[in-house]
């Protein structure tokens, strides 16, 4: 089987398990893992090196993008004391314990390379934490923490393990100099991108609104920010986030709806290809990283995984509750402007550091030679421990926290659900006075009846519990289902136009475009 093969099997399976997993209740992730570790394993199938550079070229930027474009920007600027505590705070605390465990447990493990595995592997990842909550209904604040700081600790650990390999390769390393360095990096990284994101949304006004364009530019963003970034020695990650939410909210402004809807069809697909096979990467690298690892046994090496996987897991836990309730003891000003909080919200978060490929790929991404002389110290068991952060936190955490935030009992509020419902009123009820006050001599009173039938009737339906002419939510259930059937039989009847050469394709696809967007409105309103 030759290498094109190979990935055109990869993409069936990361199909296949995502059907599996949507019924049978499994982390996608999780599977995807599994199944990576179970094909490495077959006979016969060519070995499969995942190249460092590829991944942090061609797989970071886009999945951070899209995270960052989808991400809100109010409630990222709420939430930045928790995001910053747990992308800066919680990725260096890591850093330390897990540096200190490596290098008072394992023999002959130097403090330099120690600090080189605990930055790889202190950053959760922003796929996987998306990927552990989807589906969950778990309140705003906590989602947008947990996304919010997977856009930016990977800039944190990245760093860090910038300077762990040169502090390795010189034997010194200088405190001060680090961290200036530490905000030249970010800062620049976050001023290039955006920068680049005000130049596309420039493109995007100045250009003719065309959906495939418009699409190709959107895919060209993310890659340009980080290209750009390292170009100049910043972080790739903090430009492409910064592109991301500066062009996610201003979307509106330059995309027509078309755009709109094939662009985020375009999104969807492919970072659920690329999502797919990040992580069956990942599992297929377990055969080569246990050829590669000599000198120990294997209880010996299963130990040394236990160890440091727990020591990265407990970090977290360590950092999570005095990060979360001592600030809030100390300032009335944090306890004002912040939503409460409580344990089993912090709970969760603990237990939501799940880690992926950007720690895999930095550790392959590990020079061989530190110089002419002398092969760089440990790099194998660095590779190895760093799969077992990886798998470890992904089986244990990924496979536990549904049932931990069952047995927490922690779900969202209504808050969002009252905001959407408010907005949709505000909105209907302000097309209706346009509408009486620009047409209402213009039309004739059936027309005009009919345009504001539709907004009386969507005001009725979210006033169903305030009036008494309202329809029941089993009348809406079943209002949807006969929608639903009708439009069923609407494409079956095209269908029928077609298969007889009674109407044109063209006008065909027309009206097949005007029934997907009725039956996603639908979606919508269920």
């Amino acid at each position: 089987m030759d290498f094109i093969s190979l990935i055109i099997l990869l993409l069936a399976v990361v199909t296949a398990l995502a059907q599996v997993t949507d019924r049978i209740r499994v982390p996608y992730v999780v599977m995807l893992v599994l199944a990576g570790i179970i094909i490495g394993l077959i006979p016969g199938l060519p070995s499969v090196t995942l190249n460092p550079d590829i991944v942090f070229l061609v797989f970071l930027p886009p999945v951070l993008y899209a995270a960052a474009w989808t991400t809100s920007w109010p409630d990222f600027k709420q939430s930045i004391r928790p995001i910053s505590l747990l992308s800066i705070g919680a990725v260096l605390f890591t850093t330390v314990l897990v540096a200190c465990a490596a290098h008072y447990f394992i023999p002959n493990f130097g403090w330099p390379e120690a600090f080189v595995l605990g930055a790889i592997v202190s950053p959760p990842d922003a796929v996987a934490a998306t990927a552990a909550t989807k589906g969950l209904k778990l309140p705003k604040r906590i989602i947008t923490i947990l996304e919010g700081e997977s856009l930016v600790n990977d800039a944190t650990g990245l760093i860090a393990y910038r300077y762990a390999i040169a502090a390795t390769a010189s034997g010194s390393f200088i405190f001060w100099l680090a961290g200036i360095n530490f905000f030249y990096v970010a800062g620049l990284g976050i001023l290039i991108g955006l920068a680049i994101g005000y130049l596309f949304l420039w493109i995007h006004k100045i250009t003719p609104n065309n959906a495939t364009t418009d699409t190709t530019f959107t895919l060209l963003t993310p890659y340009t920010a980080y290209l750009l970034a390292e170009e100049f020695h910043a972080s790739g990650v903090l430009a492409v986030v910064a592109a991301g939410l500066f062009l996610g909210p201003r979307s509106s402004e330059v995309f027509s709806n078309r755009t709109r809807l094939q662009a985020n069809a375009v999104w969807d697909t492919m970072i659920f290809i690329l999502n797919g096979i990040i992580f069956i990467l990942i599992g297929l690298q377990l055969p080569m990283i246990l050829k590669n690892i000599e000198g120990h046994s294997l209880g010996t090496l299963i130990f040394y995984g236990s160890l440091i996987s727990m020591v990265t897991v407990v970090a977290r836990i360590i950092w999570v509750f005095p990060g979360t309730f001592i600030p809030r003891w100390l300032s009335k000003q944090i306890r004002d402007s912040e939503p409460e909080t409580n344990a089993r919200g912090a709970t969760i978060v603990a237990w939501s550091g799940m880690r992926g490929i950007v720690s895999l790929a930095a550790a392959l991404a590990l020079p061989i030679m530190i110089d002419a002389k002398h092969a760089f110290p440990h790099r194998d068991m660095i590779i190895f421990l760093t799969f077992c952060v990886i798998f470890v936190t992904l089986v244990m955490q990924g496979m536990t926290l549904r049932k931990l935030i069952q047995w927490l009992g922690v779900r969202a509020g209504n808050e969002s659900v009252l905001e959407e419902e408010k907005t949709r009123l505000q909105v209907a009820a302000s097309i209706i006075e346009h509408i009486e006050e620009t047409y209402s001599l213009g039309l004739s009173d059936a027309v005009l009846n009919q345009i504001k039938t539709k907004y009386e009737i969507r005001i009725q339906r979210m006033r169903k519990d305030q009036s008494e002419q309202a329809m029941t939510q089993e009348q809406i259930n079943e209002f949807h289902d006969i929608q639903q059937k009708l439009l069923v039989r609407e494409r079956e009847f095209i269908l029928r136009l077609r298969k007889e050469e009674k109407a044109s394709d063209e006008v065909i696809r027309k009206i097949e475009y005007e029934l997907d967007l009725e039956e996603a409105r639908l979606e919508l309103e269920r």
